[in-house]
């Protein structure tokens, strides 16, 4: 049997292993392991196998728990563009990084600039996954929530349509 440090399952293992901690409640510790797995994911890999795309994802995900807003905006931010590269606008995890994006945007003080990304989002997913995807809900809920945020109650409302 086949394994050692560089097999794809002790990577695929190391990344499971970094969002437990997470979940366990340390999100800095789940960053720093996933930042460590990055290297080795690229280094065997390559930097835009999925794998890797999905490491970066995680990276941006546990700097935002533990408490960077900013550092995590910046990370989905450099990670879109190369999804948008390889995947392309429609793909669903490209949707998941502009999602984690715009919402970012907010937490780290531009809840305005964050209901604009979130009102384009909205629009490329009904276009792509059509009006009843669960996703599409759950998109609506943040947009309304950013626009009585920004003081716009009737844009709130209006998001729901």
């Amino acid at each position: 049997m086949q394994g050692g440090p560089d097999h794809p399952e002790t990577l695929t293992t190391r990344g499971n292993l970094a969002c437990l901690q997470g979940e366990a409640g340390d999100p800095a510790g789940a960053a720093t392991a996933f930042d460590q797995l990055f290297a080795d994911m690229v280094r065997v890999l390559g930097p835009d196998h999925p794998n890797t795309l999905t490491t970066r994802h995680e990276i941006a995900r546990w700097r935002g728990q533990a408490g960077d807003p900013a550092s995590a905006a910046a990370a989905f931010d450099q990670l879109l563009a190369d999804q948008l590269r390889k995947l392309g606008p429609d793909h669903p995890y490209t949707f998941a990084t502009r999602y984690n994006l715009a919402y970012l945007q907010g937490e780290a003080g531009d809840p305005a600039g964050a209901a604009t990304a979130f009102d384009q989002l909205l629009a490329d997913m009904v276009r792509v996954l059509g009006p009843n995807d669960p996703a599409i809900l759950t998109t609506r809920n943040k947009l309304a929530r950013l626009r009585g945020q920004v003081g716009d109650p009737d844009g709130a409302v209006a998001a729901f349509d």
